[in-house]
Parts: C-alpha cells; sequence; structure tokens
C-alpha cells in the first residue's frame, strides 16, 4: 500500500489530469445527452476498467515494453486515434435522430445500450498510449522502493478511478441541467462527436510531429 503522504501528493497531481478533457469526458457527454444520467455509469465503469488495465501491465512491466518499442507505440496510437475518429462520425450520424425529452421514460433513439456504452469507454482509454505513461513516468515518482510495487500501484490507481468517478459524476450533474430539451441533446452530441474526431486527428499527428 502506498504511502499516506505519497497518495495524497498523487492525487493531487492527478486530479489536473483527470479533469483535463478528454476522451472520457466526451464520451460521458455524448452518452448523458442522448441517453441520460444513467449512462454515466458504463462511462465512469469502463474508464475505471481501462486506468486499471494500464496498473496492471505497468505492474507486470508489459506497458515498458510497448512503450519502448516505437513501432508498438506508434500502431497503438493509430488505432487509438482510428477508433476516436470512427466514434466521433458514428456519434454524429446518430445525433441527426430525434432525441426524447430529458427525463422522458423512454430513452433518445441514438442512446447507445449500457454494455455498448461500457466497451466504449473502455476502448478509449486502453487504447489510448498516453494513459499508459502516467504509469510509466507518474506514478514511479510516488512509490517506496522498500515496499511491494504491485500493492503501491494497485492503490494509486484506485485513487486516480476514485478521482476520476467523483469528477464525472460532478459533470454528469451539470450536464444533465443543461440538456433539457431535444436541440440541447442534439447540440451536445454533435459537440462530443467533434471534439472525438478532433482528439483522434491530434493523437493521429502526434508521432509524426
Amino acid at each position: 500500500m502506498a504511502h499516506p503522504v505519497a497518495l495524497a501528493a498523487f492525487v493531487a497531481v492527478v486530479f489536473p489530469l483527470v479533469a483535463t478533457p478528454g476522451a472520457s469526458l466526451t464520451l460521458l457527454i455524448r452518452h448523458v445527452a442522448a441517453g441520460g444520467r444513467r449512462h454515466a455509469v458504463p462511462v465512469v465503469l469502463g474508464t475505471a476498467t481501462g486506468i486499471y488495465v494500464h496498473a496492471t501491465l505497468a505492474a507486470v512491466g508489459l506497458s515498458a515494453v510497448l512503450v519502448r518499442s516505437d513501432t508498438a507505440f506508434t500502431v497503438g496510437t493509430y488505432l487509438g486515434a482510428g477508433y476516436l475518429v470512427g466514434l466521433g462520425l458514428w456519434t454524429w450520424h446518430a445525433s441527426g435522430r430525434t432525441a426524447a425529452p430529458s427525463g422522458s421514460a423512454d430513452a433518445a433513439p441514438d442512446a447507445v445500450s449500457l454494455p455498448r456504452t461500457y466497451v466504449e469507454a473502455l476502448l478509449g482509454n486502453v487504447l489510448n498510449p498516453k494513459a499508459a505513461l502516467v504509469y510509466l513516468t507518474l506514478v514511479p515518482q510516488f512509490l517506496d522502493t522498500d515496499l511491494a510495487v504491485a500493492g503501491q500501484i494497485l492503490t494509486l490507481a484506485t485513487a486516480h478511478v476514485t478521482v476520476m468517478a467523483v469528477w464525472l459524476a460532478a459533470c454528469t450533474g451539470v450536464l444533465h441541467r443543461l440538456v433539457a430539451t431535444s436541440r440541447a441533446k442534439r447540440v451536445f452530441t454533435r459537440a462530443s462527436a467533434l471534439v472525438l474526431v478532433g482528439l483522434g486527428v491530434l493523437a493521429a499527428l502526434r508521432p509524426v510531429m
């Protein structure tokens, strides 16, 4: 288990990273706008699973191997970029359908099923090589070499997940109040589509910049 002081310091450092708009927040906006607050749950769970995947890979050393291989890192980056662009284009297409008013008993026609929402959030995190760098460059700075490394990484990952869940829950509360009409739903959904495409394009350009 990580030292309490190191844990608190890690939370302070990781919060700005969590609060910076990215794929997870964009997916949250897309799904809450389309299907309501309940769709925030699978986004949070999918993102949390992705964080634990990266933490586990870092604990066993696989992430280091992948990141140190230029080819593997580049391929992973392009896969993640392609996924985000494709998801953004699909989101834009789906936003053209008529959305149900917020809070209605019927889900919006463009709302994705809860399991699929979970998978989208999971892949959005796992296919992001930059997320692996958090556990290879940031996390090691908070580890005590006299203690079991795997246990410390798991503790830090749990703190990371907790910060992420609280942040996305707060964003969900605000977002739910902003998407009270079908027009607002469509605007937020299409905005999230454009952001997803933009994130994908930026991710694809970074390896060659």
